[in-house]
């Protein structure tokens, strides 16, 4: 081995084992290796960015852009109207919405379809009696594997197909070509899990036929004055709220929290009680003691010039929830302090969001948002795998996956869900369809992925293409155009395809591909190539997709060298493997978008997902030893 060869591993070595810790991001982390690999003299300092100008960057962001367009003119409401059968059993219905989000997915941001078609999801559990993560892991894998089966589906297949165009020094993959083999796998796959699958899938949170468990909430309620609980120990205060299911878990004072305080500890006066409850226990618990949910209390005078604060009484949290539900006028109830009331023109609601992967808001607290102030929206409670934390509500870092139980005036919490990437869990129109828009945005989009099917014009250009007439016709107002594109994912990418041509360039990749040849497969093709596709599968499910795809491609590229096979074979395997990451919740962004609203666990995936990467591996590597022989 060379230096070169030693230095590079050991930089892809580290960088993979920072992907699996995911103590920072993933983008963070490829850009430290790119910038290693120019401390290192690997890449030349002059070329060190040319990633950003690769036509698979430049395609990833235009698609993200054209599915912005579909989501914001209500394109794919209308679709999903007139698709999701309105009645009908429970296999039907299923059938209906994971094959919509598989088929959305391979012409959209598969992050977007699953986003759109979540509440969709959610009513559908109600409707039958079901826990809400039977329904939305299946669309979860739906999404994922729709993704498979067109060029712009995934940011791994145009990986791929930029890795075959600079391989064979022509053309990449066309926008079908892994149609043959994605598009089988996708079919199997999703009547596999609408058919069987969603029955593995753990039974976290039972649904009931009135409303939905999203899991536990954890806030914060002060003790006033006339509160019942002054003057109690904290035995006695966890004693009234078990008969409501709820309990005391800590307690601010002074502004120091105790965390698991002594139950001999006496309640007093503006004490804060930091309290765990499902969101329908809330009532009861408010009632039982007397107490004030703490982003409901008037702020100090201190704190008055950050954030304004929004009023609420425990009377009056039924009635807003049975407002967000059935659309009725809200009681104005007037609380003991006599504070000031929200307008009479304003609904007020109590609607639960779930923070995409993306969102903006991710990293942040409520305090840093400044909710009250700037959307007059008050965060009343966090829900987070069951998890407990030591920070305080207003203070948390809000995360991907978290439920917040968000408190305001209907157009305000449908402006902030907007602005900041989160999605309702309860049935709402935030989006009013445009059918002049819907038209349009659907238009460009069929014209730009027909100027790339065709041949007519590269892909980067033809969506390109595509974004400018997005921009003309204003069905992406050119303001959005740049909060459409997920960032990290361009720098992931950007910085990740010179790290990965190094490994070509310094005959690294090749080095592993003789390794897997003549130590593991022992010069079987087939062998392989089925273990090109597990290695990858197993990479996706504890790292991002793309890096993933970025990683193996050169691999791949050495091992057919080596065989004197193919490329072709090699190469799809790798698109397949880096589309399918059932494990984990980490593995796709999808599967963490459905952690906190299924109420799952870390190791909850498996029981679906391994299943379905056996029956993935076991019907695509006999497709891609036809549709693509060795």
């Amino acid at each position: 081995m060379t230096t070169e060869q030693i230095l590079i591993l050991g930089i892809l070595l580290a960088t993979v084992m920072m992907f699996f810790w995911g103590r920072w991001r993933h983008d963070m982390v490829a850009l430290g290796a790119l910038l290693a690999c120019v401390l290192g003299g690997l890449i030349d300092p002059a070329n060190a960015f040319a990633g950003f100008g690769h036509p698979a960057v430049i395609t990833v962001a235009c698609v993200l852009v054209l599915s912005r367009g579909l989501q914001s003119s209500g394109a794919v409401d209308v679709l999903a109207r007139y698709v999701l059968p309105a009645k009908g059993g429970m296999v039907l219905s299923l059938t209906a919405l994971v094959g919509l989000g598989a088929a959305l997915s391979g012409f959209m941001n598969n992050v977007g379809a699953m986003a759109l078609l979540m509440p969709v999801a959610m009513q559908m559990s109600k409707r039958f009696e079901l826990p809400p993560g039977r329904i939305l892991m299946p669309l979860a894998f739906g999404t994922i594997l729709g993704g498979m089966t067109t060029m712009i589906g995934t940011p791994p297949n145009l990986i791929v197909a930029g890795y075959r165009a600079e391989a064979t020094g022509g053309s990449g993959f066309a926008m079908f070509d892994f149609a043959p083999v994605g598009l089988s796998v996708a079919v199997v796959g999703v009547l596999f899990v609408v058919l069987v699958g969603w029955r593995l899938v753990p039974a976290r949170k039972q649904q009931g036929p009135s409303d939905f468990e999203t899991g536990a909430y954890l806030t914060e309620a002060r003790v006033s004055a006339r509160s019942k609980a002054a003057g109690m120990t904290l035995r006695a205060v966890e004693s009234e709220l078990d008969e409501a299911g709820a309990q005391v878990v800590g307690l601010v004072r002074n502004e120091v929290r105790l965390t698991a305080p002594h139950p001999t500890r006496r309640v007093r006066e503006g004490d804060i009680l930091v309290i765990e409850a499902e969101v329908d226990a809330l009532v009861d618990v408010l009632s039982r003691l007397g107490l004030k949910l703490e982003e409901s209390v008037k702020p100090t005078s201190s704190e008055a010039d950050e954030e304004s604060a929004q009023p609420e009484t425990p009377e009056t949290i039924q009635a807003q929830r049975n407002t967000a539900q059935d659309s009725a006028e809200p009681d104005s109830v007037q609380d003991d302090d006599k504070e000031e009331e929200p307008s009479g023109d304003e609904e007020i609601v109590l609607v639960e969001l779930v923070v995409l992967p993306a969102a903006l808001i991710a990293g942040s607290s409520a305090s840093d948002i400044q909710l009250r102030s700037r959307y007059g929206l008050n965060l009343l409670a966090i829900s987070r795998e069951g998890r407990r934390t030591r920070s305080r509500l207003r203070t948390l870092k809000i995360r991907p996956g978290d439920l917040l139980l968000m408190q305001g005036p209907t157009p305000a919490i449908a402006e902030f869900a907007t602005d900041s990437g989160c999605v309702p869990l309860a049935e709402r129109e935030l989006r009013i369809p445009n059918p002049r828009k819907a038209l349009m945005a659907s238009v460009i989009m069929a014209l730009a992925v027909g100027g790339a099917a065709f041949g007519l014009l590269p892909a980067a250009i033809s969506f390109a293409f595509g974004v400018l007439a997005s921009m003309v016709t204003r069905t992406v107002p050119p303001r959005t155009v740049y909060e459409a594109i997920d960032w990290p994912v361009i720098v992931l990418l950007a910085a990740l395809i010179p790290v990965a041509g190094t490994m070509a360039s310094t005959g690294t990749a090749d080095l592993i591909a003789h390794f897997l040849l003549t130590t593991v497969a022992q010069g079987h093709a087939v062998v392989v190539l089925t273990l090109i596709l597990v290695v990858t599968m197993f990479l996706s499910d504890l790292m991002n997709n793309a890096a993933t795809a970025a990683v193996m491609c050169p691999i791949a590229l050495g091992t057919a060298a080596a065989l004197g096979v193919n490329p072709d074979s090699f190469l799809m395997a790798v698109a397949i493997g880096a589309s399918c990451a059932f494990l984990t919740p980490i593995g796709h962004q999808n599967n963490t978008l459905i952690l906190g609203p299924g109420g799952f666990r870390f190791g909850d995936y498996w029981r679906l997902g391994l299943p379905l990467e056996l029956l993935v591996v076991g019907i695509s590597v006999p497709l891609l030893l036809v549709v693509w022989p060795l």
